[in-house]
């Protein structure tokens, strides 16, 4: 049946009306992060790459962005060694509980993360791991190994549980199996939990608050601190930076795998 021109017409441009709409943020980050002015204002007046030069000067943007990294970095690594064995428990291995022992991996997802940034501060500052890497790693972990367990368990769960049967049954030993079969089945899944779970920790603003001291100050927080008594082009300049590494991120993940395999659940 084909689609009348007017019809065709009318739903492209509703699709680009919705677009814009939702880009429209974003594109006005971009063209403020060029202005020559002292403090936001839009439209901007000026042209000039000064915004970015600061954002590459400021030492404490630089030190954040040094703290997010490799906050981002170790919190990945450790939601991975976390979080792939239990979704392999959670869908491979059938016992009683299984049911809580999910909701108890997801459950971090519900909880709002003003209320774990204080309960992390409370149960941190005694300790004391309040503004050191350690307390940072930990309270990120809480709010990324369930996105590795979803991911993982869903790419697990598309996979066809009978390759791995056949490999047993052929005499592959059970490492060999989880070497051959089942972890190159959970790739996608694997690859897209490890990189929201890195973006998640390097943009994390709330928990952080609560954690963080002087000493390591995330990107994020060190942002806020900024724009509490400043409010200039920078802002938007780094904003740029910040959506440009995520858009870098999904590219990797979509050259690597592709997207809607890596998220299909």
């Amino acid at each position: 049946m084909r689609t009348h021109p007017a019809g065709r017409i009318a739903r492209v441009t509703l699709l680009t009306v919705l677009y814009l709409f939702l880009l429209a943020p974003i594109i006005v980050v971009f063209v403020e992060s060029f202005d020559d002015s002292t403090f936001l204002r839009f439209p901007p007046e000026g042209f000039t790459l000064d915004a970015y030069r600061q954002v590459f000067a400021n030492a404490d943007f630089r030190s954040g962005v040094q703290v997010s990294a490799v906050t981002a970095a170790v919190t990945t690594l450790l939601a991975l060694v976390t979080g792939v064995p239990a979704a392999l428990a959670l869908t491979r291995v059938g016992f009683r509980g299984r049911d809580a022992v999910e909701s108890a991996f997801l459950s971090p997802l519900l909880v709002p993360h003003i209320v774990l940034g204080l309960a992390l501060l409370v149960l941190f500052a005694p300790i004391p791991l309040t503004d050191t890497y350690a307390g940072l790693i930990l309270a990120h972990l809480g709010v990324t190994v369930p996105y590795v367990v979803r991911t993982v368990s869903a790419a697990l769960a598309g996979a066809d549980p009978r390759a791995e049967e056949a490999a047993r049954t052929l005499g592959a030993g059970r490492l060999t199996v989880l070497r051959r079969v089942t972890l190159p089945a959970a790739l996608p899944g694997l690859v897209s939990g490890a990189v929201i779970a890195f973006l998640l920790s390097f943009d994390e603003t709330v928990i952080s608050l609560f954690v963080s001291g002087q000493n390591t100050r995330p990107l994020p927080v060190a942002v806020l601190q900024y724009v509490e008594y400043r409010s200039d082009p920078s802002i938007a300049a780094l904003s740029v930076c910040l959506v440009l590494l995520s858009v870098l991120a999904v590219l990797v993940v979509e050259r690597s795998l592709g997207l809607r395999r890596s998220l299909r659940s």
